[in-house]
């Protein structure tokens, strides 16, 4: 999945990169997995701005991928190879041998024609799902879940893998993408392999109506705004912040911890720790 160059026929192609999409086979998705979808543009339920810079951008389907990986000992084909407006990896198509169809996350070094499985009984191959109770220890893998059978909710994005280092008890030890090792229970779910589009993030925008058609809206830096605006703002041309760094509502914006979740017994070693 290398990564092609334009001639610099104008500013924004001088540095723009994309990819090859060489990996991808059909243009067209399998229409019953696919769900309409509302953009929100930052707004929640009740149409309150809460997260800014987004807004516009192409209008896409939302393609409902199988994180679960809960059709257990039924070998599965996979069909097409297809890009996905919502995410950075590539998706596949699988066609069960019972005939249902499904998509999952494209891990690297799959290709069309390859069978993957599910279960505990599976192998510990790339591309198979199976409890981190039956995988062994340093084995790469991704789309793990955080509780059993919910579905796999981190290490999903592209060229994002995760390293299985130790089994104890009812929990293993697995070192994360960040650097945290945390406690997962062995009764979870995961998939071998690292998932794919390894170039993605070597990937240059080049121009900002890329960034627009992408649902990015202009961001304007603190610093350039009235003090009334932003606590960066002010001062006689360009001045430091004159402070350490804060939101537009005086928050502090380094440093300052925003973990929600009370998984703290659960890390081993930090993602902060040098």
């Amino acid at each position: 999945m290398p990564l092609r160059s334009y001639k610099p026929t104008s500013p924004g192609r001088r540095a723009m990169t994309r990819s090859t999409f060489e990996e991808i086979t059909t243009s067209e998705p399998y229409k019953p997995l696919l769900e309409p979808q509302k953009r929100a543009s930052g707004r929640n339920n009740q149409g309150r701005l809460t997260v800014r810079h987004r807004g516009a951008g192409e209008k896409t389907h939302y393609r409902r991928i199988d994180f679960k990986r809960d059709k257990h000992g039924v070998p599965a084909r996979i069909a097409t190879v297809e890009y996905d407006p919502n995410r950075s990896a590539r998706i596949g198509l699988l066609h069960y041998r019972d005939g249902e169809k499904r998509y999952m996350l494209l891990p690297h070094g799959l290709r069309v024609g390859d069978v993957v499985v599910s279960g505990s009984s599976a192998e510990a191959r790339v591309g198979n799902a199976l409890p981190i109770a039956n995988i062994p220890l340093g084995t790469t893998i991704h789309n793990l879940e955080l509780i059993p059978g919910r579905g796999g909710q981190i290490v999903r994005s592209a060229g994002a893998a995760a390293q299985l280092l130790a089994k104890e008890g009812e929990y293993a030890q697995v070192r994360l993408p960040s650097g945290e090792v945390r406690k997962i229970s062995i009764r979870c779910m995961a998939t071998v392999g690292q998932v794919g589009n390894l170039d993605h993030e070597n990937q240059n925008l080049g121009k900002a109506g890329r960034a627009r058609h992408m649902g990015q809206r202009p961001e304007v830096r603190g610093v350039v705004m009235n003090p009334r605006d932003h606590p960066h703002g002010g001062g006689e041309g360009k001045s430091p912040t004159g402070m350490p760094p804060k939101t537009p509502w005086g928050a502090p914006a380094m440093g300052y911890r925003t973990r929600r979740a009370r998984t703290g017994a659960l890390i081993v070693r930090s993602r902060r720790r040098k």
